[in-house]
């Protein structure tokens, strides 16, 4: 009787103490919070013509009632039913505009009372700016008269805001295209008690491989559910708040205007919908209208991508990517696939790129194909464009400067490896063309000379560039390229004599310059404060070591305020995220940086600096695979490689105690971590947040991996941290937001594997926070989250205590 009793006791204090664990939502120490509570700096944007600057103010992390707002999971997408609005879309507070030859802003008056605006866009005059408001009760239409600095709410119709093209600019500019609720649609469906029936999916004979996404349709009622919500009723606003529908009501995955705003691109989803993929796969129809709602033409129906061929390279076997020139008034163009949209194929031809021009009446055109998959046209005048063309698997790029009404190959541009960053061009500078649409800007000379912006990578660091392109003669003129101690990034050109640059540099925070081309001289525009005085001091730099088969490995070190080798070694956080590269030479090339501000994200490990921690933030954890190899065959080995090097380094800088060391990422991070952790004795202990740790449960592809688990069986067993849960007995801290809708990150992966290492007697933490995604928004979640890192780090590298038989 009493050794029942005396167990009952201990279960009832066992069962205590794990009830008093629950406290709520914890805060951690006051230097990361002064840090989380920095004010966001603003987001910048130019109008077409550069002229004006607009301001835009970004929000306070939300709180957790904020993000507590119900969420319904619909083919792949997430929405709020209460406004009928997209559940992760950006919104701003406020606005401002300001002259790009002043340094006065100029706020903009009558703005909605905690305002959340979105889906912000100039009037072709650029008289008007149009917005939408999003409130708890619906997504209301906006306008603000530039001249008056004067916003105004033009309609009483609530827009829908789930999906597709929500507003945009009628050519003409005195209207606007929105895509508005369905009149009288009624209250939202709701599920019967009773099922009508079983669900059944069926496949006959087709390989119909899919990744594994999340908030997919489950039954008939979620396909009611998407209707009701996703269904809008396209209509044209005036100035004046007048509405007239133009077309009928469907769900439309974009309504697109010719440039001569005569006809109307529509792509409206139509049945049958899928419980495999997302919303972007199913099938839909590509319609021609003209401006004013009558049918023109009925293109080709695009099919339900369900049953894809495995590869990064796989695409639908019928039309796809249908777009209007921007160079020409009224012409539609469109790409098939000649190998059936399978990769695996041996084809010559891989695509072909059709055109048709109004009134549409004939057959379409083949205008020009390519070798590899196409990946889009760049439209510049009446004798050139640029085609793009890549293959992921090899990672193979090519550019071709073609004639836009022949297609005849006038000369290639670029044929690159996209890995080499070395010699990126960069992305073309556009201009509006003779329809008020973006087309290459050129030089005005004989020779196409065109422009682009590159991040400028180089053996010392990105250093991003505007460079002059001649495209005949390939010759490059280098018009403005950032300078030492400065990271200066081109934002906006029109070729008028000047580049207007983000410029930053470790201590100064990033502002708006005017630079003049001819001679230099530099203007702010902006005067942004420094978000974070706190870590004035903090030292920063780049850092440069070999793994031990020569690649060149970089990382970003921060030390702490006042920090001296004197001081003895510090106790170390290292924060990386593996990439996979197909050549050693590209793995080993400098990426980021010495010269950039340092900001501040919930991704971020630098907060620890202020904590007395060594920092090593974008380690670089390259996974390489040359020839016939795919990175991930010797993916264990290359991380503990990375890992054992970047260690060495910073142990050998006398900086680092080996036997104080953490390491930590997010998404495929916490997967390196886990792994890390299973395979080696080199930390003290992990941090992983928002992981994937059983590859099974990613059976058809995961990051750059294409080959499937029936393919590579060893591969996924090999790289899954869950086959070796018995051997982390590092102890690992694990987070992950519970409504989490990364592809293959469901929240059971990190609920498995903390089992898995509790039933074999490991040190594991799992912290679920409700309401949270991929990545955490509440403030009362991220603040947690912090404070529970910060506590592991305390606990388990900071104050460890080191065995005899751990030091061996």
């Amino acid at each position: 009787m009493k050794k029942t009793l005396l167990s009952l006791l201990i279960f009832a204090a066992t069962i205590s103490a794990r009830a008093q664990e629950q406290k709520g939502y914890q805060s951690p120490p006051a230097s990361i919070q002064e840090l989380l509570n920095a004010p966001n700096t603003p987001v910048v944007r130019f109008n077409k013509s550069g002229t004006k600057l607009l301001l835009l103010r970004v929000p306070d992390y939300p709180s957790i009632e904020d993000v507590s707002q119900p969420i319904l999971g619909l083919a792949g997408l997430r929405i709020n039913p209460l406004n009928n609005s997209s559940a992760v879309s950006t919104t701003y507070t406020s606005m401002a505009i300001q002259e790009v030859n002043s340094t006065n802003e100029k706020l903009v008056e009558g703005l909605p009372k905690s305002a959340k605006i979105g889906n912000i866009t100039w009037s072709p005059n650029e008289q008007y700016l149009a917005f939408t408001n999003a409130t708890k009760e619906g997504v209301e239409l906006w306008l603000v008269d530039i001249e008056k600095l004067q916003a105004k709410r033009i309609s009483e119709r609530y827009v829908n805001d789930a999906y597709g093209r929500t507003l945009q600019w009628a050519p003409e500019g005195n209207q606007l295209l929105v895509q508005l609720l369905v009149d009288a649609r009624g209250t939202q469906p709701r599920e019967s008690l009773v099922p009508s029936g079983p669900i059944i999916q069926e496949n006959i004979g087709l390989a119909a491989p899919s990744r594994t996404y999340q908030n997919l349709l489950k039954n008939p009622y979620d396909e009611t559910l998407m209707d009701y919500f996703l269904t809008s009723q396209p209509a044209l606003v005036s100035l004046n708040g007048e509405v007239e529908k133009i077309l009928a009501p469907g769900i439309y995955r974009d309504l697109a205007y010719a440039p001569n705003g005569k006809y109307i691109l529509a792509q409206k989803v139509i049945r049958p919908y899928s419980y495999l993929v997302p919303i972007y796969s199913f099938p839909f129809e590509n319609i021609i209208y003209t401006a004013w709602g009558k049918e023109v033409k009925k293109l080709a129906t695009s099919p339900l991508a369900e049953n894809l061929p495995t590869g990064f390279d796989a695409v639908i076997s019928g039309a796809r990517e249908f777009g209007w020139r921007t160079d020409a008034p009224a012409t539609l163009y469109w790409v098939e696939a000649q190998d059936g949209g399978d990769p695996n194929k041996e084809q010559a031809i891989r695509d072909v790129v059709f055109t048709l021009k109004a009134p549409f009446n004939r057959e379409a055109v083949k205008l020009t194909s390519t070798t590899l998959r196409y990946q889009g046209i760049e439209w510049g005048n009446k004798q050139y464009a640029v085609l793009k063309e890549e293959w992921r698997k090899d990672r193979k790029e090519k550019m071709t400067l073609i004639h836009p009404e022949t297609g005849k190959i006038v000369k290639v541009i670029a044929d690159r490896s996209s890995e080499d960053s070395y010699t990126d061009p960069g992305q073309f500078v556009h201009a509006d063309g003779p329809y008020d649409r973006p087309v290459l800007l050129f030089e005005k000379e004989a020779e196409p000379m065109a422009f682009s912006i590159g991040v400028g990578s180089s053996p010392e660091g990105d250093r991003p560039f505007l460079m002059k392109w001649g495209l005949l003669s390939d010759r490059k003129d280098t018009l403005f390229k950032s300078k030492a101690p400065y990271y200066e990034e081109p934002l906006f050109f029109n070729n008028k004599g000047v580049v207007y640059v983000s410029r930053e540099s470790v201590e100064q925070a990033p502002n708006i310059y005017r630079i003049d081309l001819k001679n230099g001289n530099g203007m702010s525009l902006t005067t942004f404060p420094d978000p974070y005085p706190s870590l004035k001091g903090v030292s920063k730099q780049q850092l440069s070591y070999p793994r031990k088969d020569g690649i060149k490995l970089t990382a970003t070190l921060y030390l702490p305020k006042g920090y001296t080798k004197e001081q003895g070694p510090l106790p170390v956080l290292i924060w990386a995220y593996p990439k996979e590269f197909k050549s050693l030479k590209a793995a080993g090339q400098v990426k980021g940086s010495p010269y950039r501000f340092t900001r501040l994200a919930f991704r971020s490990p630098v907060y620890w600096v202020t904590r007395g921690y060594a920092i090593l933030d974008q380690t670089d954890m390259p996974i390489v695979g040359e020839g016939k190899e795919e990175p991930n065959d010797t993916f264990i080995q290359q991380i503990q490689d990375n890992a054992q090097a970047v260690i060495d380094h910073v142990v050998d800088m006398g900086i680092a105690d080996r036997n104080r060391i953490a390491v930590g990422g997010h998404s495929y991070g916490a997967f390196m971590t886990a792994n890390l952790l299973a395979h080696t004795n080199l930390f003290a202990a992990g941090i992983a947040r928002s992981g994937a740790y059983n590859r099974t449960l990613t059976p058809f592809g995961f990051q750059y991996e294409s080959r499937t688990y029936w393919e590579a069986p060893e591969v996924y067993y090999q790289m899954s941290p869950f086959s070796y849960a018995n051997k982390i007995k590092t102890p690992l801290l694990m987070t992950h937001g519970l409504d989490d809708e990364n592809s293959g990150t469901f929240p059971i992966q990190s609920e498995r594997l903390y089992n898995a290492i509790k039933g074999h007697g490991g040190t594991v933490r799992l912290v679920l926070l409700p309401k949270e995604f991929h990545g955490y928004r509440a403030k009362e979640s991220i603040m947690h989250t912090f404070w529970e890192m910060d506590c592991w780090l305390e606990k388990y590298v900071k104050n460890r205590k080191v065995t005899d038989k751990q030091t061996e």
